[in-house]
């Protein structure tokens, strides 16, 4: 069932002249109210909003970094330069978690946070889920901008229990005893239940859950992942993506399990780029490149062509489901893609292929580069996981290599360890370990 089906089932081929009005209006409203967009458009040449132009004409504009927004930053503009209204009209502010450095800090006006709401109610019912559904979610709110889901799920009418990442004893219990039909969290944190239960003798694939929505990185829509997801817990697996800079949630997958519908249709633009040359993309069915965005009517901080940094596969056309938005599988993101001889390798490619030699394996890995930086050289090491009681043989590890090197055109240095060995995550998993990386 379609959250909003006047907007979700309206023509695609529309979509860019409805949205050109707004974007102009946005545009007129960085100059007047933004000195970080000011500055940045005109000294690209752009003197003035009229001479911006178009949808059609945005490629002709500069993008937007992260590291920009935090150079803006200062103690006298600590969200930066980019923010757009005054203070006063600021209802909410969330924080990144800081882990590189200072947080950065997201505000949201009123219309902001309705929109954001809005936008991942469309994103998640389009899972399927059914008001008055009990809904278990492992979600950290606190600061981050996870919080506007917990928003959504109230306005989809489900019964919400918050439980947060961490709490995985608290969690299953909330499960055994509550028997709620959703389950919300992270790929590897449904991975790492399943593993829990499997140990305790827990029999979680008749359990109440019906229904996991995954989200918070790439995986979920990998298929020896999801399968593996679905045959342990019974459940149907379907993925939700966002960007905390500007939306929470901004794409989510329908029963069809096809990709990741485009959510954010009136609220945002969305295009795709070559990540190495920032060339556009033309919209098309199996493209690939990186996802950019534009706010179409954004208040507190609106970004314009902000770079993703998520590498996507998109496809166009109706689906079954009756959305007519493009979906896209998110294949890993740019920079945490490595370069072996020229190839480009995304982490949560090599654990795919891995993953086809289950139930040999437990889809656990961690690849090691020996040096720091993009590019490496071959072999790649790569330390795979065997499943529990299994073995490492030879032939196991040269069909791993054999089928890396034949599907990705990388050769790798397999090391097989015992299950176990590798850490778990409840919340997002680390597929790269730096630590024996020479400097």
């Amino acid at each position: 069932m379609m959250h909003n089906p006047a907007v979700e089932s309206s023509p695609w081929d529309r979509q860019v002249d409805a949205d050109d009005k707004l974007y102009r209006a946005q545009i007129a409203y960085l100059f007047e109210n933004s000195r970080f967009y000011r500055k940045k458009l005109t000294e690209a040449g752009f003197k003035e909003a009229t001479g911006v132009g178009g949808l059609a004409e945005i490629a002709n504009l500069p993008m937007t970094e992260k590291d920009e927004l935090h150079v803006s930053r200062t103690p006298e503009n600590p969200v930066g330069t980019h923010l757009a209204s005054p203070m006063r009209e600021v209802v909410r502010i969330y924080s990144t978690s800081g882990t590189t450095g200072a947080p950065s800090y997201i505000p949201l006006t009123r219309s902001d946070l309705a929109n954001w709401i809005e936008t991942s109610c469309r994103s998640y019912g389009a899972s399927g889920v059914l008001k008055g559904q009990k809904i278990v979610s492992t979600y950290n709110a606190g600061p981050f901008v996870a919080a506007v889901t917990l928003d959504a799920f109230n306005s989809l009418d489900l019964c919400q229990i918050p439980v947060g990442a961490g709490n995985t004893e608290r969690l299953m219990a909330a499960v055994q005893l509550l028997k709620p039909e959703i389950l919300a969290l992270t790929p590897s944190y449904a991975l790492h239940l399943a593993e829990w239960a499997e140990t305790r003798g827990i029999d979680i694939a008749n359990s109440s859950i019906k229904s996991i929505l995954v989200a918070g990185e790439p995986g979920g829509g990998e298929p020896a992942l999801r399968g593996r997801l679905e045959t342990a817990w019974g459940a149907t697996v379907t993925e939700a993506m966002g960007i905390g800079d500007i939306s929470v949630s901004l794409w989510g997958e329908c029963e069809e399990q096809a990709g990741m519908h485009f959510s954010g249709r009136g609220f945002v633009h969305f295009e795709l780029i070559d990540p190495e040359t920032g060339v556009p993309v033309v919209i098309d069915d199996g493209v690939e490149g990186e996802l950019v965005y534009t706010h179409l009517q954004h208040r507190a901080a609106p970004l314009l062509r902000f770079r993703s940094r998520d590498h996507v596969r998109l496809h166009v056309g109706t689906c079954a489901c009756g959305r007519t938005a493009p979906r896209v599988r998110c294949i890993g993101r740019t920079d945490d893609m490595l370069i072996v001889r020229g190839v480009n390798i995304f982490p949560t490619v090599i654990r795919e292929a891995v993953n086809a030699f289950q139930p040999a394996v437990s889809g656990v890995i961690s690849i090691r580069p020996k040096a720091h930086g993009v590019k490496q050289a071959p072999p790649l090491p790569v330390t795979v996981e065997l499943a529990e009681g299994a073995g490492a043989t030879a032939e196991l590890s040269d069909q791993i290599k054999r089928r890396i090197r034949d599907h990705l055109m990388v050769s790798t240095e397999i090391e097989l360890v015992p299950w176990g060995t590798l850490p778990r995550s409840d919340y997002k998993s680390k597929l790269v370990d730096w630590s024996q990386a020479a400097t």
